[in-house]
């Protein structure tokens, strides 16, 4: 791949799409972080392309509005069960995420078994197709992610455990079924990692090392002709490196 006008036209919503859930995935993270239940992400954006492999086997439209209510349902249905298990096993409660994140991607792989397609549907759930974006569906992508931030910016201190797995919940289904859960999780957590020290503007800094991660592995994999996804999570390290080796304050 090269910077040609037709490959610019991917690159555009490509990172549009990637703000986006850096904007509401960024500040999720760090409260991630900070509670350390890092594999909650893992456990729940399985769970929600479990739905969404669901719903695929009962034949509903891949596109449709029931599929993205699957994915939702299941997406809730796993945060809700996450809260009670936190309330009642506090101390087990990463055991049981990932527990629940092994139970999840084991059924996913049964109900792929007999599809044909059913290792490109795998690969597409792990690694997104962010390149591939609609760009008609982005004022839409825009109203959630920004529903998203308000809410969190605006209600976190006030929506309490169930609010923040709900809203976590949503933010997670809306990102792994537009970037996979690959991507989902090192935006979560990379940045809030890396700027774990900083005693000053941690979240402007976070959100710096999302769109420097994105936009540098956007442009990566352009020159070098390599997959979109990979490439945005290896720049995303490795700008969370140069940042938590620098940026101290």
């Amino acid at each position: 791949m090269n910077f040609d006008s037709a490959n610019l036209a991917l690159l555009g919503p490509a990172m549009i799409v990637g703000l986006l859930v850096t904007l509401a995935l960024v500040p999720l993270g760090i409260q991630v972080i900070g509670r350390g239940i890092v594999f909650i992400d893992l456990a729940i954006a399985q769970i929600a392309g479990l739905g969404v492999i669901l719903a695929d086997a009962l034949g509903w439209e891949p596109q449709g509005w029931a599929m993205q209510a699957a994915a939702l349902a299941a997406a809730l249905g796993a945060a809700l069960l996450l809260t009670w298990t936190e309330r009642r096993w506090p101390q087990v409660q990463e055991a049981i995420i990932g527990a629940t994140f092994v139970l999840a991607s084991s059924i996913a792989i049964l109900l792929l078994a007999h599809n044909p397609h059913g290792g490109e549907h795998l690969k597409d759930l792990l690694v997104g197709q962010i390149l591939w974006v609609n760009p008609a569906r982005l004022p839409v992508d825009a109203l959630i992610y920004g529903a998203i931030a308000v809410i969190w910016f605006t209600l976190h201190e006030r929506i309490g455990r169930i609010g923040f797995y709900t809203l976590f919940a949503c933010a997670v289904t809306a990102s792994v079924q537009q970037v996979g859960l690959y991507l989902v999780f090192a935006t979560l957590v990379i940045p809030a990692l890396a700027t774990c020290f900083v005693k000053s503007g941690r979240l402007a800094k976070a959100y710096a090392i999302g769109v420097l991660g994105y936009g540098g592995g956007l442009a990566g994999s352009a020159v070098a002709d390599l997959p979109s996804g990979p490439m945005i999570v290896c720049a995303l390290v490795a700008t969370g490196i140069v940042s938590a080796s620098f940026v101290r304050r």
